[in-house]
């Protein structure tokens, strides 16, 4: 029997079943919809069953606390007394000459911080007085002080920081993740994120999207209080029996059309139905706190029933706890260009909500046994120039040369920071110090477990990962 006889009796079969007619209407419309997507080349069944890496790995989960906007690494971790003592005057020309700015103008004069910097812990490490929680824990961290990007925009800056390239439609490091490993999570989101602050991040969805990989592997955005996830609660008088027996339809006719096409996007599709059937049950109890002791809301800062970059911390402790492999927690308010979002009341701000938290997080995720196998990452997309913006008041633009970013626990050494940068903070002191983005993106996937010039997917003829045609794992990191 040929296959379009086959294909012929399986339509005259599902015809004359007992199948309603909205049932048939939703098994074609998520056949067509599957049929658009992007043909994944994995042969999975089970898309998130948990997967062995290419070796063993340091890490089994990450949090990537992303601060949106590019914080300035100059009133924070990269103290510059010779940038002080020159504040006023013009940079040197050899600095700026050939080079473009997003804002600054010719007559820019350089900059120097009000903050004081202090050293701690054994290390050493040089921290602003901003940041007072993650200076206690300086002896668990790595700071990179000579982290580079490409662009100076914000959306592609993000897009690279998130996917490795600077334009949409890339998997982003989570849902690499993912797609390599899998989720020890049943009944919730293998990649989730999380977001606070002001606005939304500049890059929206895409900035935890699947690109090309089948759409299990997208990130999941869930709220710190109401629902946990928009159109999660069943309809009032819509019983669980009935809304189970409906995805058990939907599940068999997505996986007669599988069998069909052999298009994997359809087993995606089936797990995601499966799944948000699953998490109406599992959700409302993960953003329940009242589990938690005071002493751990204390210690986090949180305030129940208010939504915050610290509940979204603590929600990452707990997401990791139950196999979830990789969350992203972005919180907006760092383009302090001057204005509205400036170095005085803004950074100060905004250094609040975050410090204790982060801080907390580390401790917190050490405290539990959770801390050698979950890497944690802070950062934003670029940083701050030695050269200050007037605008209603002082700020910085964006400096792509030179930003720093600080990972701590799974397989990172602590207690180091890496790379340093000529005395008005401007470049790295020595070129081999340099750390792209690619390259901290190499580093996150080995110590997940994979070589990242082998973890690839096959779209439109070409063979993507997750560092381009670049990268290389920066050894000194790790442990």
């Amino acid at each position: 029997m040929n296959p379009e006889q086959v294909s012929f009796l399986r339509r005259e079969f599902l015809k004359r079943s007992g199948l309603s007619l909205g049932a048939m209407a939703l098994g074609r419309l998520l056949a067509e919809d599957a049929a658009a997507a992007p043909s994944a080349s994995t042969e999975f069944t089970r898309p998130l069953a948990p997967r062995a890496p290419h070796f063993p790995p340091k890490a089994k989960a990450v949090i990537q606390l992303f601060m949106a906007g590019g914080p300035s690494q100059l009133e924070l971790f990269d103290y510059k007394p010779k940038l002080q003592e020159l504040h006023g005057q013009p940079p040197p020309k050899s600095y700026i000459e050939g080079k473009r700015f997003a804002f600054l103008k010719p007559e820019a004069t350089l900059l120097g911080t009000k903050r004081k910097f202090a050293r701690h812990g054994e290390s050493g490490a040089e921290i602003s007085e901003m940041l007072p929680h993650i200076a206690n824990i300086a002896d668990d961290i790595a700071i990179i002080r000579t982290l580079k990007t490409d662009n100076f925009n914000h959306g592609p800056a993000k897009l690279l920081a998130q996917t490795g390239f600077q334009t949409f439609g890339k998997p982003t490091m989570g849902a690499w993740t993912l797609y390599g490993l899998g989720s020890e999570c049943k009944d919730l989101p293998g990649y989730i994120v999380l977001q606070s602050g002001p606005r939304g991040p500049r890059g929206g969805a895409y900035l935890w999207s699947n690109g090309f990989l089948p759409s299990i592997y997208q990130g999941a955005p869930l709220r710190s209080q109401g629902d946990p996830m928009l159109n999660l609660t069943s309809p009032q008088g819509f019983s669980s029996t009935r809304q189970q027996r409906t995805v058990e339809a939907i599940s068999r006719l997505n996986g007669l059309r599988r069998e069909a096409t052999g298009d994997d996007e359809i087993a995606a599709r089936t797990a995601n139905y499966e799944l948000a059937f699953r998490m109406q049950s599992s959700a409302p109890d993960l953003i329940d706190v009242s589990q938690e002791s005071q002493h751990t809301l204390d210690s986090y800062g949180v305030k129940p029933g208010e939504s915050s970059f610290a509940a979204n911390c603590l929600l990452a402790r707990r997401l990791v706890e139950r196999g979830v492999r990789f969350i992203t927690l972005f919180h907006t308010e760092w383009d302090h260009h001057g204005g509205s979002e400036n170095l005085a009341e803004t950074l100060e701000g905004v250094c609040r909500e975050v410090d204790q938290p982060s801080a907390a997080l580390v401790q917190d995720l050490k405290q539990r046994g959770l801390w050698n196998d979950t890497l944690v990452i802070w950062g934003g997309e670029f940083g701050r120039t030695p050269m200050g913006e007037p605008r209603a008041s002082i700020g910085r633009d964006h400096h792509i040369e030179c930003f720093s970013t600080w990972l701590s626990g799974g397989g990172i050494k602590g207690g180091q920071t890496l790379g340093a940068t000529d005395e008005l903070g401007f470049y790295p002191l020595d070129l081999a110090d340099r750390v792209h983005v690619h390259d901290l993106h190499a580093t996150v996937m080995h110590l997940l477990g994979f070589d990242h010039l082998k973890l690839t997917h096959r779209f439109q003829g070409r063979d993507y990962r997750l560092t381009d045609v670049a990268g290389k794992v920066v050894e000194q990191l790790l442990a």
